[in-house]
């Protein structure tokens, strides 16, 4: 797209100064950088400095680092304005791949060059609120917060007419006044990120890209800066590509908001509590699964761990392409740092179990610690997942003991999943051919197949093939709980 300035030369120097002095006789007694601004009226005497804004005491704005969704979107955000050339640059190479992205605008800038932030909208992408001059707001008063923000506001509905809705400092960093600044102007939310390539240290386009290939995540927002690196534009093809791969889509970040759901804390979610600390374990009863008796030919499918984004997505789409559920038993580290990822298992029609929180080996742990472990790790995927976790616990590497069962069976996990189908597929010198022959041959109705969603692996490739293989069997496939709950009943029937 390109951005067209004014033939007239003087007139465009004319509007800028004027734009200019509108800024600063706003600011009042601050000027552009933090300092103390001298303004006069028509007649030549000082203009009385604005009115000192108190702070605000009702509730902060929303803050967001991500998006809470289970979609396969993300954002791309931009701050900053680069000069002429790089701006429509990128904005060509948005428009090639089909890109709607995000930019954060500082104020000032968009005051000097207005016809750059119209190209933005013209291309069909939004315009938010870098803040007027990009200051570090930790240096500023609440006063100060609030021109910086307000302004910048009032500069770009001026001169684009679009309304920001959203803000974002310099760095993404920001003191509790600014989200309390945006809640006092109206605003959404203030905006930070969790997808960071870095791009201010250089890195070449390839590199960027890879960046963003490696931590692609639903509801992510993926953060550069147009006036640093002059890679970012050429970046533009490796992300997008990286995007494509894993069969995301890149939206504008209102799309995203409006298209996500905001978390409710932990201690609004029925059975958030289900898991708790309890030192009096001596005598509490316990039961190991290793299988379920059954004269079905049915088999349960779990997974063990955490993956990427990459990983998994391609896991819950291969299941869904062959309308199979699974019981993913989660470690709960990786769900913390991902939470998006566990709630897409959820909505897949699949159930989200305990796996640990550090990933330890159990009996290296004292019973007390383990308690501590599980009951944190079932806090993380509770509000991960918004709601309370099938109670079925998963020893890492299926090591257990009686005194670490029965502290399990204390903290509230009674029943330990275990299985009688594992082909060691976490050990990358096993095959996709060893993966498939081992399920293949060690399943019988009843049967947990133990796989796991590690990156690298050849668990993906074996996939389509261990179901295409047990259904060609005969074999249908039920959640782990399900199965053991229909083995419960009919018990209870021959009784």
């Amino acid at each position: 797209m390109k951005i067209v300035s004014s033939s007239n030369r003087v007139f465009c120097m004319l509007t800028r100064m004027t734009a200019l002095l509108a800024i600063l006789a706003f600011m009042g007694g601050c000027g552009f950088f933090g300092g103390e601004a001298a303004s006069s009226d028509e007649a030549g005497g000082p203009i009385a400095p604005a009115q000192k804004v108190e702070r605000y005491t009702g509730e902060k704005s929303r803050e967001i680092p991500y998006v809470y969704t289970a979609r396969k979107e993300l954002a791309l955000t931009f701050n900053g304005m680069g000069d002429k050339a790089t701006m429509t640059a990128l904005i060509d190479e948005l428009e090639t791949y089909g890109i709607k992205a995000t930019f954060f605008l500082p104020g000032i800038r968009v005051a000097e060059e207005p016809d750059i932030a119209g190209a933005i909208l013209a291309g069909g992408h939004e315009i938010e609120n870098n803040t007027l001059n990009q200051l570090d707001m930790n240096k500023l008063d609440y006063d100060q917060i609030y021109k910086e923000i307000k302004l910048a506001n009032d500069v770009i509905e001026r001169e684009t007419g679009a309304q920001p809705r959203y803000v974002r400092t310099r760095s993404g960093d920001y003191p509790e006044d600014v989200p309390l600044a945006a809640a006092h102007l109206g605003m959404k939310a203030v905006v930070s990120y969790n997808i960071n390539p870095k791009d201010r240290d250089m890195q070449s386009a390839e590199a960027i890209g890879e960046y963003v290939a490696r931590f692609v995540s639903r509801g992510g927002i993926i953060s550069m800066n147009t006036d640093v690196n002059p890679e970012v534009v050429s970046s533009i093809k490796y992300i997008a590509k990286a995007v494509d791969d894993i069969g995301y889509r890149l939206v504008t970040l209102d799309e995203l908001v409006q298209n996500g759901g905001e978390r409710k804390p932990l201690e609004q979610i029925p059975g958030y509590d289900a898991a708790r600390i309890n030192p009096d374990y001596q005598r509490v009863k316990y039961e190991l699964v290793y299988q379920v008796d059954t004269d079905k030919k049915e088999v349960a499918l779990t997974f063990d761990d955490f993956g990427s984004d990459k990983t998994v997505t391609r896991i819950l789409d291969i299941l869904a392409e062959h309308d199979v559920k699974a019981t993913f038993f989660l470690r709960a580290k990786g769900v913390e740092s991902n939470p998006n990822l566990a709630r897409a298992m959820v909505e897949g029609g699949h159930d989200v179990a305990n796996h640990s929180y550090s990933h330890p080996v159990v009996t290296s742990l004292t019973p007390e610690e383990l308690q501590q472990d599980v009951v944190k790790a079932h806090q993380v995927i509770t509000e991960a997942i918004q709601q309370q976790p099938v109670m079925l616990f998963r020893p890492p590497t299926g090591v257990v003991d009686d005194k670490r069962a029965k502290a399990l069976a204390a903290v509230g996990y009674p029943v330990i999943a275990m299985y009688d189908v594992t082909t060691l597929d976490w050990d990358i010198s096993n095959s996709a051919d060893d993966i498939v022959n081992g399920v293949m041959t060690k399943t019988q109705p009843g049967s947990v197949i133990l796989l796991h969603m590690l990156d690298d692996i050849h668990t993906i490739e074996a996939l389509p093939r261990v179901l295409e293989g047990l259904k060609d069997k005969g074999y249908t496939f039920v959640k782990m709980a399900d199965m053991m709950q229909l083995q419960d009943q009919a018990a209870m029937e021959m009784e």
